[in-house]
């Protein structure tokens, strides 16, 4: 891959917020002074140098970039870019992952690989930073994982690397939630060298409950160990789950499903990709959508189980199998269920699946769930693009993307579950309509169709649920949150004394 290099703007302001670890909140408080700053009139741009999630997002030239740097854009008020999430890491297996470069799929890297490949992407990720420059009238950089991750040092682009290289000053961020903020800030400024500890502006303290007076203490400890001022100390916002979640990582905290009337399982197996297409269920009042994880089975009163899109979908078929949850699915369809699959899981409710390349794992084969009447041979061509259409059996309107190997053909797709705008027609729905699948991811974003789908479940009155609505407001919420506990002023004077 050849990349023209362009230097950096060092006049553009920016600033970088780094955790002291993994989901401490970086994400969340990069988007919410996305929306913030934007809201001042300011042309803000999000940049993450490198991200590692299967949860991604399509732009409209057919790039693919992490979930959250779509959410930073939509707060920013842009489209997304393939340069504000350059390069993008897609686990795979435990110890290997795709390596999508400026959007596109450079191929696959085991951990040890990958390493030395590092210093190979530097250059594009400086040359995307100074694409986001143009134009811009500020770039908040979000980190990844932690920067005193010294065995992860070597060729870093994530953190500290990227910064020194771009000459961006940085936030340290800390979660008091789990426990140990003053430890790990300290501890993370102590690892670093000083030619880093000097790019450090000051640290913020996130999530925090209770009467912020009480950690005043706290703050002075800080600040005497490290020399580093306090920017603020910001209260758990407790909207955060409204928003789609950045990766896996935020399954484990999921919240235990409500009450509603209509329940939904969703089975996570190990590469489970693209899993925010659940997020408008769950904001509907009449729906408990739960996320059942290995060692669990399948709920026997569930109306619908959703089997998600999967990074590896060999891998997680079989891990379906070793669960027993193909069991479990038959048992739920003898009761009446609903049984809808999307992307990789509609992959795995057909006959078989054929990977002859070894594009996700190993090369070979299995024989799907047998549930409609498609096969799958993926193949080295990725399909990454955004869509329109409307779903044949309501005529309801729908938006979402595709992201996926493979083509899936059968005499199952003579009925298909999706009109596409191109004329193409996408899925396939059994004879009975209580089985369906598609490519599309995104589906459940569109008001009418998601009162019409779950209407077939239970009868049910229209919820109101405007979920588009609801991001934004959530968006001007988030910002005016941080508004009231962060100096937005130092932080734009920071970021424009780089």
């Amino acid at each position: 891959m050849v990349i023209e290099i362009r230097p950096h703007t060092a006049t553009v302001p920016a600033l970088m917020l780094q955790g002291t670890a993994s989901d401490v909140g970086k994400s969340l408080l990069v988007t919410g002074l996305c929306r913030a700053f934007a809201r001042q009139g300011l042309k803000v741009r999000p940049f993450k140098p490198q991200n590692m999630s299967n949860n991604a997002a399509v732009t409209a030239d057919g790039g693919e970039i992490g979930r959250a740097q779509a959410v930073q854009a939509r707060a920013a008020r842009l489209a997304p870019s393939v340069h504000m999430n350059p390069v993008l890491l897609k686990p795979e297996t435990e110890s290997g992952a795709q390596v999508v470069v400026q959007g596109r799929v450079r191929g696959r890297a085991g951990a040890r690989d990958y390493a030395g490949l590092k210093a190979e992407l530097l250059p594009a990720v400086l040359d995307s930073f100074a694409r986001l420059a143009t134009g811009a009238d500020l770039i908040l950089v979000e980190g990844a994982g932690s920067p005193a991750e010294v065995n992860l040092r070597a060729g870093d682009i994530a953190n500290m690397g990227f910064a020194t290289a771009a000459g961006v000053p940085v936030v340290l961020v800390g979660d008091i939630d789990r426990g140990g903020v003053i430890a790990s800030l300290v501890g993370t400024w102590t690892l670093l060298p000083a030619t880093e500890q000097a790019l450090i502006r000051g640290f913020i303290v996130n999530k925090f409950r209770g009467d912020p007076a009480l950690f005043d203490g706290g703050l002075e400890a800080i600040a005497e160990r490290t020399g580093l001022a306090s920017l603020g100390v910001v209260p758990y916002f407790a909207a955060a789950h409204r928003l789609p979640a950045e990766d896996a990582v935020a399954l484990e905290h999921a919240a235990a499903p409500g009450a509603g009337a209509i329940r939904v399982a969703v089975p996570v197996a190990g590469r489970i990709a693209n899993f925010d297409d659940l997020d408008p269920l769950a904001a509907e009042p009449d729906v408990a959508v739960r996320f059942v994880r290995p060692g669990e089975a399948l709920p026997g009163d569930a109306d619908l189980v959703v089997l998600p899109g999967a990074k590896a979908v060999l891998a997680d078929l079989a891990e379906v199998r070793a669960q027993g949850w193909d069991i479990d699915l038959q048992a739920h369809l003898r009761r009446g269920g609903w049984l809808l699959g999307l992307c990789g899981g509609y992959q795995m409710l057909g006959g078989r699946i054929t990977d002859p390349a070894g594009l996700e794992g190993p090369a070979g084969a299995a024989p799907g769930l047998g549930l409609l009447p498609v096969e799958t041979v993926l193949t080295a061509e990725k399909v990454v693009t955004p869509v329109a259409g409307v779903e044949l059996a309501s005529g309801e309107a729908v938006r979402g993307y595709e992201m996926h190997l493979g083509r899936t053909t059968g005499p199952g797709t003579a009925r298909p579950m999706l009109r596409l705008g191109d004329g193409r027609t996408d899925g396939a729905v059994s004879v009975d309509g209580r089985i369906l699948g598609c490519t599309v991811h995104g589906l459940f974003a569109a008001d009418g169709f998601r009162h019409a789908f779950l209407n077939r479940l239970r009868a049910r009155r229209v919820s109101g649920l405007a979920y588009e609505t609801g991001i934004e407001e959530t968006l001007d919420g988030l910002a005016d949150h941080l508004a009231r506990h962060l100096d937005l002023d130092r932080l734009l004077r920071l970021a424009r004394d780089r």
